[in-house]
């Protein structure tokens, strides 16, 4: 029989074997931390998101997740929003909440002080789209004259409810650039037009009656019924200053429901839609 200092040397060789092989499970085992498979949602189908998550703001990516679970759309459109900031996002939403997305990010500059990393490798800023059906022929678009700080859109074709569908998510030129802002929509509506069906999202910085959005009226509707480009109706506020500034347009497809969410970590609501066929 081995004695005592036998069995604990041996017993010593296991464990420092277990630390160099790692753990026996199978390498697709769930990490920790990680939802059983049974725990996985679906998200809601033909529901669409836009939201500015405010950059630079004192919220966790934990919170905005949270935010975004509790109504689950099929394909999401964020603004200001750094490259770590949304795959940490997207993370969460994975592991703590059972919901998985794409993501195609649309980058418009590299910006140290909102984004961090490194001074001379510093975080992409600018759109993200998640979405639960893969995602193709992205475009990143920078606006030529992005105003006080560089702009653009991102665009994709994925699947909305089952159809094929080219999404556009956009964030334009800070108020009081109205010349700017009409360049950009220019750009901007100049792509929509080349697509039969279209969901254009986006912080547009502009109230619906802003003479800059006329090209945008003219190719698509918004979500919100109440919403037009006269200044007759009530559209919901989608900013803590009680601004309509948030936009889910809608070209050959109609819709079925909106809703505008404040939340506590952005100066900006979220706004979601439902929608129906052409």
């Amino acid at each position: 029989m081995f004695g005592r200092g036998t069995r604990l040397l041996a017993g010593a060789a296991v464990v420092a074997g277990m630390v160099l092989l790692g753990p026996s499970a199978p390498s697709g085992a769930l990490s920790a931390g990680s939802l059983p498979p049974e725990d996985v949602r679906d998200v809601v189908p033909n529901r669409v998101m836009t939201w500015n998550i405010c950059n630079p703001c004192d919220a966790g990516n934990g919170d905005r997740a949270a935010d975004i679970a509790a109504y689950a759309p099929e394909v999401i459109g964020l603004q200001e929003a750094c490259v770590s900031d949304v795959r940490q996002i997207r993370d969460h939403l994975e592991r703590i909440h059972g919901l998985v997305y794409h993501v195609e990010y649309g980058p418009v500059l590299q910006n140290w002080g909102r984004c961090g990393g490194l001074p001379w490798d510093p975080g992409g800023y600018g759109q993200a789209i998640l979405s639960a059906a893969p995602m193709t022929d992205r475009v990143n678009v920078e606006y030529p004259d992005g105003g006080s700080e560089d702009r653009g859109y991102l665009a994709v074709t994925t699947t909305v409810g089952g159809e094929r569908v080219r999404v556009f998510n956009t964030h334009l030129a800070q108020r009081r650039q109205e010349s700017v802002r009409a360049d950009q929509t220019r750009v901007l509506a100049a792509a929509v037009a080349r697509h039969d069906r279209a969901i254009v999202l986006g912080d547009f910085n502009a109230v619906p009656d802003s003479p800059e959005l006329a090209r945008v009226w003219a190719l698509a509707k918004d979500t919100d019924p109440q919403c037009h480009p006269s200044p007759v109706g009530d559209c919901a506020p989608t900013t803590d200053w009680q601004s309509k500034f948030d936009y889910i347009f809608l070209r050959g497809i109609v819709p079925l429901d909106h809703r505008v969410r404040p939340s506590a970590y952005s100066d900006h609501h979220i706004v979601h839609a439902d929608l129906g066929a052409a």
